[in-house]
């Protein structure tokens, strides 16, 4: 068996669970900005309460898995993406101190903590939209060792990158609470909704352009024949989904397609990301066979990542079970 290739697909699992599953909960946090009443905020804010912290479970693994299985990657990632890396995770604390804080301050003291869920959701956001595009763009390294300095991350591209994660995850945000709301709020999020998923085929289509532009081995992995033909369902997917959301958006009834949809059109831009890097795990020259640890390590912590990614995968789908259905006033988690 080759370890390395089971554990990318772990880290690859992992990661792909945190972009769908936290996404929609921090472009909440953005579309706060949108909705100054009060008890729309409260409405908003218990459609993730008893799920949120959760949703972050899947962060750890990516994050843990990648030092356990390709300790190369983890140190060179971190050495060169340290700062991002740090605002990403204060936005994350600022914002899990508001969701507890919130409901439980003054009237007076609200607006504050409404403040730092909106700024926490959005610096985290933006900042794990800089990673990626860093990560992307590759780093400078000296044999295994990171050579770049600490504003590399500083530039063009991944900040591009950043606006981007910040719109995907507000789509995100406002199809989930298509599901989760009714009414007038409901109405208001459908409208922001089309916009919203314009936005984000834009950003794709300039990422698909940017990158295989200033990255040849990306441009000869999707132009190259064959691989053109066996790539190309890929953007072509990417158009039909977007279709299918917008004819969601006029049906009623089905309130869980738009989220669906934007799910699967998240999952696609995720996919194309890794076809691009394939199969580096620290671009452009660490492959995941020269950053793997040790077969004996790889060997222990899969043992125990069998053990506990499907007990995480039960209790997640309990607690979204648990709390189905809609959140109206007067109701909710806290």
């Amino acid at each position: 068996m080759d370890l390395s290739l089971v554990w990318a697909v772990i880290i690859f699992f992992g990661v792909m669970m945190y972009v769908l599953m936290d996404g929609f909960d921090l472009g909440i946090g953005a579309l706060f900005l949108m909705e100054p009443d009060r008890h729309d905020r409260d409405i908003m804010m218990n459609t993730v309460a008893p799920v949120w912290d959760g949703n972050e479970t899947w962060l750890v693994l990516g994050g843990a898995g990648l030092l356990a299985a390709f300790p190369v990657a983890y140190s060179v990632v971190l050495s060169a993406l340290y700062l991002p890396l740090i605002f990403m995770l204060l936005g994350l604390i600022f914002r899990g101190v508001a969701f507890e804080f919130r409901f439980k301050a003054p009237e007076k003291d609200r607006s504050l903590w409404d403040a730092a869920f909106i700024g926490g959701s959005l610096v985290a956001s933006f900042f794990q939209g800089v990673a990626l595009g860093a990560f992307l763009m590759g780093i400078a390294l000296e044999g295994h060792t990171y050579a770049g300095g600490p504003l590399d991350w500083l530039a063009p591209f991944p900040l591009f990158t950043g606006l981007g994660v910040v719109v995907a995850y507000t789509l995100l945000g406002s199809t989930w609470l298509i599901i989760k709301t009714e009414g007038e709020l409901q109405q208001r999020m459908i409208r922001i909704t089309r916009p919203l998923t314009l936005a984000l085929l834009a950003v794709i289509g300039v990422i698909s352009i940017w990158t295989p532009i200033a990255l040849p081995y990306v441009a000869e992995r999707w132009f190259a024949m064959p691989n053109f033909l066996f790539l190309s369902p890929v953007p072509t997917l990417v158009l039909v989904v977007a279709v299918l959301l917008f004819r969601s958006l006029r049906k009623g009834g089905r309130d869980a397609g738009p989220f669906i949809w934007a799910l699967v059109l998240s999952l696609l831009g995720y996919v194309g990301m890794a076809i691009s890097i394939w199969p580096f795990a620290v671009p452009p020259s660490i492959s995941i066979w020269d950053a793997a640890a040790p077969e004996s390590s790889q060997t222990f912590a899969l043992i125990g990542t069998a053990l506990i990614v499907p007990l995480v995968l039960a209790y997640t789908a309990m607690a979204y079970y648990i709390f189905r259905g809609k959140v109206r006033h007067g109701e909710g988690y806290h």
